[in-house]
């Protein structure tokens, strides 16, 4: 297992790659370029700048998350083979980089979606809150303008520019259902997975998050049958995903250990989170200890090292600790805490394994 950690670029959070160098194990940094939107070409100079800021510091960029789709092509309009060009055009100068993993979404319109950014747990900690009701009587725009509330820590998945057009895409979405969602999605892998194999990066889809319809939207990415369903869909090792286990674990039903087990060796990247879902439907992150939440934290380490998991892994979404002022979710103190009990879940798995 090899730890990274995401961090949103200089100027743009406020966690530090010099802090992130204090965290035993970490030997990445996962990374994007923020400030290019979706569907426009990556400029290498860019990257490498990147780049080099990390290496600085001591971290490779092997991981980026993400680069976005353009919604042309989830909606699978005439226009999604420029955007489909410039994203293999991003493939090739991420290869001259040195990436190895690129992780991607297909979730319309909004990237993850929480009614409370910001809820009070038991212990004075706060974190990110989903209430099943709310969303049925939410104002989407009340909302858009509350997870943009920080202009300079622009949310990921929610960024300005794309939420300027939410009318203009839920029209578009009218008549889509999943069916064209996947195959629109088939469509893009069928595009860009050889050109992902030719420049040796692996691609890996993250879950939809949560993991069931919002707002009327159609979502694909939610348990372990569609998960199957989406590998077969282009079966080769560079169309993998990325395991959330706090995405998928907002539904009780999905058996994520399960997933790990069948589907290990097409996962190149790891996001490990526990959250605590109630009896109707609502849930809260939680710190990343097993007993804090519903997800099986530990079983979940377990099922990766039992099957010698090489790939990389980042502590997900932390709570908001000891006043720390940060990105609702990416604050230092509680994904640093995470990263060591996943460390000592891994080093206990390692030691037994050899004892």
């Amino acid at each position: 297992m090899k730890m990274v950690f995401r961090w949103f670029g200089e100027n743009n959070d406020t966690v530090t790659l010099e802090q992130i160098k204090q965290i035993p194990g970490v030997e990445g940094i996962v990374w994007a370029l923020h400030d290019i939107p979706a569907g426009e070409e990556w400029p290498l100079d860019k990257i490498m700048e990147v780049k080099a800021k990390a290496e600085q510091a001591g971290f490779h960029i092997q991981v980026v998350e993400s680069v976005n789709i353009h919604e042309d092509i989830k909606l699978g309009l005439p226009s999604r083979d420029l955007y489909i060009d410039n994203y293999k055009k991003t493939i090739a100068s991420l290869a001259k980089a040195g990436v190895k993993v690129i992780c991607y979404n297909f979730m319309p319109v909004f990237d993850w979606t929480r009614t409370e950014l910001r809820k009070p747990l038991e212990d004075g900690s706060t974190a990110l809150f989903f209430e099943q009701s709310r969303t049925a009587n939410l104002d989407l725009f009340e909302m858009v303008k509350r997870i943009n509330e920080n202009p300079d820590l622009s949310m990921p998945g929610w960024e300005p520019e794309r939420l300027e057009r939410v009318t203009e895409l839920f029209e578009a979405y009218r008549n889509v259902t999943e069916e064209h969602l996947w195959d629109n999605l088939k469509y893009f892998l069928d595009e860009i997975i050889p050109t992902a194999a030719a420049n040796d990066i692996r691609m890996a889809i993250h879950p939809d998050d949560p993991p069931w319809s919002i707002f009327g939207l159609p979502r694909i990415m939610t348990g372990q049958e569609n998960l199957r369903r989406f590998l077969k869909l282009h079966d080769s090792p560079y169309n993998g995903i990325t395991l959330c286990s706090g995405s998928l674990g907002a539904n009780p039903n999905n058996d994520i250990i399960a997933m790990v087990h069948e589907f290990a060796d097409r996962i190149p990247f790891a996001h490990i989170r526990n959250v605590r879902v109630y009896e109707n439907g609502d849930f809260i992150e939680t710190s990343h200890r097993t007993q804090d939440g519903t997800v099986d934290i530990s079983g979940i380490v377990q099922a990766f090292h039992q099957n010698n998991f090489t790939g990389f892994c980042r502590p997900d979404h932390g709570r908001h600790l000891w006043n720390e002022q940060s990105r609702p979710g990416y604050g230092l103190y509680d994904r640093a805490l995470g990263i060591m009990y996943l460390w000592g879940l891994w080093d206990a798995y390692s030691k037994n394994k050899n004892s």
